[in-house]
């Protein structure tokens, strides 16, 4: 994540606690006395104020004037109004700061030292006042619809209350945290902000430049990261959301293979294109295909001419390669074991090969048990999204994999429509939304890992 160059955002102080209230009065009294005065301007253009007095002045309130004052409302409320529809980004950015401030406060994660304040009477009772010796260092910045949250870290005793601040930012300024990264001396927490602004429609889903967006702020970036896990249980979207996919990818010059063991939605594919399967021996035979396709175009890449160490199938402008698998777990159960193995080896060698060859898989199962992804073959889908229309459906082992904390995965939970992605490199969960279902509150599992 990166560090602001020019500046870290606006410092947190101790008096931003009152700092909508004062944003509010400050501008508005100021635009009524600037109305105001505009309206008044030729009475005040013909005052003599060399022998103004204001004991003496004859002062008189009329008709005029009491018009002036509600033109001065009126604006003032017309202001308000178009401030509120046009720059609401800007009063939210004031209420975070303000919330931020107020969690200190009431917090007391501040040092504070108790002064007498006697008065000009110095004969009474003298009032203790609180006075702040030492405020933490706390910027915020919202930048393309993240909000940035740096803390400073001085080894001091509040170190481990800024080290843990997700539940406070996610809840108490309704973000999603996207990431939280250690720099020297600073904590930053990165935070999705305005996620129903960020949804697109299924026709906006484009795959472009080796990544599939699906937000206006979200790409699966299979170059990257390659391999999608889908999971959910029935009615959860998965066939919709594959269908998603598959509509996106047909738009490129991507191949698509695609396996459907219950004869269903995607099964129907197969009377407007190619490389649809339904059958048992049909299936096996397509990953068997597809593997060796992988192996060939390995080998061939080796042998272009614009051939370079490190650079991917992209780089040679060869097509991409997808083979999306519905219902994995239940074709697994009908096999038999010889089989099952075969399959699985198969699977796990374009898994561990198959980025730079530009062979991807696209897995959808209810249950992504660990039984049915052997040899760790789960934890090398570095895209992994949860349907589901119930909360009760969701299970934190959709997700969740043993995998090294320095290793970075895109994980991505989709609760009907909304999509949650997982950076591992020590973060929580990014939200995002789609028009692919309707609005359901979300129970995250925290791990996220």
């Amino acid at each position: 994540m990166k560090v602001w160059k020019n500046s870290k955002g606006n410092r947190i102080r101790a008096s931003d606690k009152s700092l909508v209230y004062h944003f509010c009065i400050g501008w508005l009294l100021l635009l009524f006395v600037a109305v105001f005065l505009l309206l008044n301007l030729r009475q005040l253009l013909v005052t003599d104020w060399k022998d103004f007095n204001l004991l003496h002045a004859g002062i008189t309130w009329t008709a005029y004037n009491s018009i002036t004052v509600l033109i001065a409302t009126g604006v003032c409320a017309l202001v308000v109004f178009l401030y509120y529809r046009y720059g609401y980004d800007r009063i939210k950015r004031l209420l975070h700061r303000q919330k931020l401030a107020r969690m200190v406060l009431e917090n007391k994660w501040y040092e504070a030292e108790n002064t007498k304040d006697s008065g000009f009477f110095t004969d009474l009772q003298s009032r203790s006042r609180e006075k702040i010796v030492w405020f933490p260092k706390i910027y915020y910045q919202m930048d393309n619809g993240l909000l940035h949250i740096l803390c400073e870290i001085t080894m001091g005793k509040y170190q481990e209350q800024l080290l843990s601040l997700e539940d406070k930012l996610e809840s108490g300024l309704y973000c999603e945290l996207t990431d939280k990264t250690l720099h020297d001396g600073y904590i930053e927490y990165t935070l999705l902000y305005d996620m129903i602004a960020n949804r697109i429609s299924i026709d906006e889903v484009i795959a472009e430049n080796g990544g599939l967006r699906l937000m206006k702020n979200l790409v699966w970036k299979y170059d990257s990261l390659p391999h999608a896990l889908i999971c959910g249980g029935t009615g959860g979207g998965k066939t919709y959301f594959l269908l998603t996919i598959i509509e996106a990818l047909l738009r490129t010059n991507a191949d698509l293979y695609i396996l459907d063991p219950k004869n269903a939605d995607l099964a129907d594919l197969g009377t407007v294109m190619d490389n649809v399967y339904h059958t048992k021996d049909d299936m096996i035979d397509c990953v068997n295909t597809f593997y060796e396709g992988m192996v060939a175009r390995s080998e061939e890449m080796k042998l272009h001419p614009n051939y370079r160490t490190g650079e991917n199938y992209a780089y040679l402008g060869l097509a991409p390669q997808f083979l999306i698998f519905d219902e994995y777990v239940a074709f697994l159960e009908i096999l038999t074991t010889k089989e099952s193995t075969a399959l699985l080896s198969q699977l796990k060698k374009i898994v561990m090969l198959g980025r730079q060859a530009g062979y991807f898989l696209i897995v959808a199962c209810q249950r992504p048990d660990a039984k049915y992804f052997g040899d760790g073959i789960r934890d090398n889908f570095n895209f992994r999204v949860g349907l589901t229309k119930e909360l009760q459906d969701l299970n934190a082992d959709t997700i969740r994999t043993d995998i090294p904390t320095s290793v970075t995965v895109t994980n991505v939970l989709v609760w009907n429509g909304r999509f949650y992605r997982c950076l591992r490199s020590r973060s929580a969960c990014k939200r995002g939304r789609t028009d692919t279902g309707s609005h359901r509150k979300l129970h995250r599992d925290r791990s996220c890992g």
